[in-house]
């Protein structure tokens, strides 16, 4: 049954390489992740295998196929077959590990044991083909069946082995919504520092996939420590009251209420992680005993740019989270006029992200639905703007600079004054975007008064 179950998921292409291998007179598996989720009914994107076949034999038995050879030394081929890419491994087992991270040296081996073993979690060690079935020398299929992530063989040293295993581990109890097994879990935490040694762009990826991931939250409350190590700003977070009629949580779980709220996308992800993190820093709290965080949004942009560089994030991704976090609590428009002036100071792109923002930031305050009717207005406000094609920036102004120069104006430092202040005029209804009339309300306002 679990066979004809992967079967059914798995692609003809698939098929055919593993088919092709064993036809050598080779050992061929699929294996990892794809098989974990093929149990689980899901559908792979990616599919691995593994083999008895050494790379040159991998190699020659796909000779008529295009290959990539960037991971041969270490026995993995790429192999593209029928619009599909495969990564074809032999078997092999890992020697010391001297950097938290990779072995000192791998040797192959002709059994399939030997390679599942070294693996990180019993889940990922399940393998398959349609001669031999699931093969489950780990005992996978229990775990998969009970929902447990469980580290293969003694926790301590598979983390001490790859420390980004760590990531991993939090990733995928988060992606599947799997509980981590007892021993895993306390040594995850015990070895949670080793992370440091681990490339920032490597912390980053894992950390991005896990904030994306549908049980994110509940891994976070449980295994914050972890993220802790690599953001240490996160700390002052947890356990900082918010002491407020609109809120119900402390800032770090609201911070995962929201987060888990909005769209699971990274830079959506990742501004509502770090939307709040100036809180702490600007947390008073009045006689009657409520607390306010007046700024906190500025300064929560401040200290969270200097943290994505740190994780090497790139300038557009920082630009985009910290320039909405810098805005995020500001006030809905209640008008038209108020909803132009806001897409003047912000653009349309933040404006319609801010929209989503504020609905997931609601969403884990004391009453979600308290911004349901301002949000549907500032929605509507927006496509009835868009819909009439009215004048909200300099770019949809009837005048520009050239057309200032020509009436006599000519500092650039007044032209943009001008501009801005006839923008202004437009908006608010003053006088009608049309060039004419902004040369003639321009003079008028110029000329003194008797």
């Amino acid at each position: 049954m679990l066979s004809q179950t992967v079967a059914q998921i798995a692609p003809a292409a698939l098929k055919k390489a593993l088919a092709r291998l064993q036809k050598h007179g080779f050992k061929a598996y699929a294996v990892g992740g794809a098989v974990r989720d093929a149990l689980l009914g899901l559908a792979p994107t990616d599919w691995d295998i593994t083999t008895s076949a050494l790379p040159e034999e991998i190699s020659a038995v796909f000779s008529d196929c295009r290959q990539i050879e960037t991971g041969k030394k270490h026995g993995t081929i790429t192999v593209l077959l029928e619009g599909m890419s495969f990564e074809i491994t032999t078997f092999r087992a890992d020697g010391d590990y001297k950097d938290a991270r990779h072995p000192e040296a791998v040797s192959f081996s002709k059994e399939l044991k030997d390679d599942v073993i070294r693996r990180d979690f019993t889940v990922n060690t399940l393998c398959w083909n349609e001669t031999e079935g699931v093969i489950d020398l780990c005992g996978g299929l229990q775990d998969l069946k009970l929902h447990v992530l469980r580290a293969v063989g003694e926790p301590d040293r598979r983390f001490k082995e790859d420390a980004l295993r760590i990531l991993r581990g939090l990733r995928f109890s988060a992606h599947l919504g799997f509980q981590i097994e007892k021993e895993t879990a306390k040594a995850i935490l015990e070895n949670r520092a080793l992370l440091l040694e681990i490339s920032k762009e490597r912390v980053r990826e894992e950390f991005t996939r896990l904030l994306c991931a549908p049980y994110m939250k509940q891994v976070l409350l449980e295994f914050h420590e972890v993220i802790e190590v690599f953001i240490p700003e996160l700390t002052p977070l947890i356990g900082c009251r918010q002491d407020t009629p609109y809120h119900c949580y402390d800032v770090f779980e609201h911070t995962l209420v929201a987060t888990e709220s909005i769209a699971p996308t990274p830079h959506f992800r990742l501004i509502m992680f770090f939307h709040d993190f100036g809180k702490p820093k600007c947390k008073t709290t009045d006689t009657n005993g409520v607390s306010h965080f007046k700024g906190h949004q500025k300064v929560s942009a401040e200290l969270v740019e200097p943290i994505l560089k740190r994780l090497r994030y790139d300038n557009k991704t920082i630009r985009m989270v910290t320039s909405r976090i810098a805005v995020h609590d500001l006030n809905a428009p209640k008008t038209k006029t108020e909803a132009k002036l806001l897409l003047s100071y912000i653009g349309e792109d933040i404006y319609r992200d801010l929209m989503q923002i504020k609905r997931a930031d609601t969403l884990a305050k004391a009453d979600p639905h308290a911004q349901d009717e301002k949000l549907a207005r500032m929605e509507a406000l927006l496509s009835e703007i868009l819909q009439n094609n009215e004048c909200f920036n300099l770019k949809m102004l009837a005048v520009n600079g050239n057309t200032l120069k020509a009436s006599g104006i000519k500092a650039g430092k007044e032209i943009k004054e001008t501009l801005d202040f006839l923008l202004d005029a437009v908006i608010r209804e003053q006088c009608p975007n049309e060039q004419k009339a902004l040369l003639t309300f321009l003079k008028a306002k110029k000329e003194p008064t008797t």
